[in-house]
This record gives structure tokens, sequence and C-alpha cells, in this order.
């Protein structure tokens, strides 16, 4: 995880936290197993409760399955609050705002009235499918792709506000120059037909019927082909970037300041200095061995 977390008080929300929040002991594993398992069995059970023909038949079952499921991942949220110190950190972070999401929805659909709120119940339980996003917790290459989103976010922003200004404008003038009867009835209407020219998408539902329309509807996609890529290449440059931090260290040698060793080397790749600050280097030791063997001659 990105944020530090402790536990609580010594004895057993040290230990409960260990297990929880750690994954370097058999309980701590045989927990994320279970829970891996759990979350991939709940959510199979939301994927098959949207299934009419399931819904018919077994939805006396899945009711009671989503109950249990949702119990057991409301215990291990209350759990996780009660070992840690600062629990509200733990809330406030991408993780604990999943857990809250994995489990408030079945607990909401009790407060909301039955005839009135069906649209309202359906929303909360899709919102249970989120549950699939706790498994980015147990893939440890999931912090680096959060990290290089994270830092390509404006970039990717400015880039999709620059492509919302050109749909506006492409809009704009096709609902100028189209008639209503090959679709183009208003700006907005305008505006999906943009995003799906650009995209190369052609659902052909509206498609302009003038000569200058169709040049133009070229010109879009060929824009799209050019500029597709923009937000790929910048999130690779990002992923990329947070690969080599995870990999090589940014602390210079010592001895000739050579930059860029991986976190794990010893000795400098260029002139062998000893890299550890806080240790010292064996080489040392066993040249302060010889010089002392030299030095006494009952040694020999």
């Amino acid at each position: 995880m990105n944020f530090h977390l402790t536990p609580g008080a010594e004895g057993l929300r040290t230990r409960l936290f260990h297990i929880i929040f750690e994954s370097d002991t058999p309980g701590a594993k045989a927990f994320d197993i279970a829970l891996i398992v759990a979350i991939l069995m709940s959510v199979t059970i939301i994927m098959l409760d949207s299934i009419e023909i399931y819904a018919e038949r077994y939805g006396e079952v899945f009711f009671y399955l989503e109950w249990t499921f949702t119990l057991l991942f409301t215990i291990e949220l209350a759990l996780r609050i009660y070992c840690l110190e600062k629990p509200t950190l733990y809330l406030r972070s991408f993780y604990g705002i999943v857990d809250l999401i994995a489990v408030l929805p079945t607990w909401l659909v009790l407060l909301v009235p039955g005839a009135h709120g069906l649209v309202i119940v359906r929303l909360l339980r899709v919102l249970r499918i989120f549950r699939i996003l706790r498994l980015m917790e147990f893939v440890g290459e999931a912090r680096l792709l959060l990290d290089a989103l994270k830092r390509s976010l404006r970039q990717i922003l400015l880039f999709f506000s620059a492509i919302f200004m050109v749909i506006t404008l492409f809009a704009a003038l096709m609902y100028t120059l189209e008639s209503p009867e090959a679709g183009f009835t208003s700006i907005p209407m305008s505006m999906y037909w943009a995003i799906v020219s650009m995209t190369t998408v052609g659902y052909g539902d509206i498609v302009p019927a003038t000569a200058l329309g169709k040049a133009i509807t070229m010109i879009l996609m060929l824009l799209g082909y050019s500029i597709i890529a923009v937000p790929t290449g910048v999130f690779s440059a990002q992923v990329i970037r947070s690969i080599r931090e995870e990999r090589y260290s940014e602390e210079a040698c010592p001895g000739c300041g050579h930059e860029r060793h991986e976190k794990r080397a010893r000795y400098c790749l260029r002139c062998g200095t000893w890299l550890d600050e806080h240790s010292e280097d064996p080489r040392k030791k066993d040249e302060t061995h010889e010089k002392d063997e030299k030095a006494d001659p009952a040694s020999d």
C-alpha cells in the first residue's frame, strides 16, 4: 500500500494487523487467498443474479449467499478498523473506499422504500460489483499502474480537454451543414456523431448526406487515427518511469558519482565502490584481517 498503516495496541490488534495487512506469514497468506476466493465468488453471484433465467430459478439462493458474503466482508472491514491505530487513514484511502462500497449497498437496500426506489435499489446492487477492485490490493504490479495513472493524470486530462474542444467544433460545423433528416438534430447529437467518427467505430446511425459533410467526416476519422495513441503513449511512459524508480536507486556512487544503480546493488558498476552507507564494506574487513596476520608472527 502507498500509505503507512500502523497497528493499534500490542496484543490481539497487532496480531490481527499482521494477518490482515501483511502477507509474509502463513496466516496472512491464507487470509489473502480466502479473501480473494470470497471476492470472486461474490462477484460471480452478482453476475449470475443479473441473468433473468438464473434469477428466477436461484434467486432465493443468491439472496442468502449475497447476505452471507456481505456479513463476512462487514466483519472483515470491522476487524481492519479495529486493529488500526488510525482507522480514518485507511477509510480515506482507495482500498478503504472500495471496502465501504463493497458492503454498504446491501445494507442501504434495507433503508430504501421498495415501491418508489426500484431504480435506486438496482443501482445500489450493481455497485457491489466494485468488490472486484479489491483484487488490485493483492497484485503488486497494480501499484505501479496506479502510480503511473496518477502521474499522467494531468497530461491525460489536458489531452481529453483538447479532444472535447475539437469534437465540439466539428459537431457545431456538421450541425450547421447537415439537415436534421440526416440525424444532426442538435449539437449534442452531432457531438455523439463526432465521437463515434473520431474513434472510427462507425455505428452508421447518423451519416452525413452532403459531399462537404462526408469530406469533414474523413478528416475527423484521420484525425482520430493520429491522436488515439497519445494517451496510451503518455501512460506507457509513466509506467516505464515507475518501473525504473521501483528498480533503480537515485543515490550517486560516493566514489565516482555514477547514478541509477539497482536498489539491490552493493557495489558500483563502474568503479566498484561499496554503496551501502549503513554498513561496512566487507572487503575492508578482509584487508584488515590480512594485515593483522602479516603483522602477527605467531599467526605463521
